[in-house]
């Protein structure tokens, strides 16, 4: 059985710059933006430590196949997607993946 795949959408503070990845385990993930596990990573760069946005696939190939479509768009596109999810820009790890 193939394993399912994440989209997600992280943000730093100031909401002024985002991050689109893809992965099988999201909260693993998330946690390692947030410990910086690749300092010199984009992430890390940027200190993006705010999960604003997710959404699961079946499988990691539509996971991967739905990330390039997020990262071909422009940033009013990624916006739409935070907005319609979670209007608040709420820290989704701290308040859902962490607790998982």
């Amino acid at each position: 059985m193939e394993r399912g795949g994440c989209v997600y959408i992280l943000t730093n503070k100031n909401n002024t710059t985002l991050y689109t990845g893809v992965t099988s385990n999201l909260q693993s993930r998330i946690y390692e933006h947030l410990n910086q596990k690749y300092k010199h990573s984009f992430s890390a760069k940027y200190n993006l430590v705010n999960l604003v946005y997710y959404k699961f696939y079946p499988t990691i190939d539509e996971a991967i196949a739905e990330e390039k479509r997020v990262k071909a768009g422009n940033r009013q596109n990624k916006e739409k997607l935070i907005n319609l999810f979670n209007p608040q820009w709420e820290d989704l790890y701290g308040k859902e993946v962490k607790h998982w």
